[in-house]
């Protein structure tokens, strides 16, 4: 069965610029998601941070 892959990608013209598409595509995603964390606001990076520490207020429909 990998033959037959190989061999049908050895056979198609240009082949060779997929490689280079993915990295591409691959480092572009990854530089604008480190771009946007960087310059994310800090003030709502501490509070997402102190999130899950904060006491939840208990709804009325379970006070007795």
């Amino acid at each position: 069965m990998l033959k037959f892959i190989k061999h049908h990608m050895t056979s198609m013209d240009s082949i060779e610029i997929y490689p280079i598409i993915s990295l591409l595509i691959f480092f572009i995603f990854f530089s604008i998601l480190i771009v946007y964390t960087v310059k994310m606001d800090k003030g709502f990076i501490k509070e997402m941070e102190e999130t899950p520490l904060e006491d939840m207020p208990t709804p009325k429909s379970l006070i007795k």
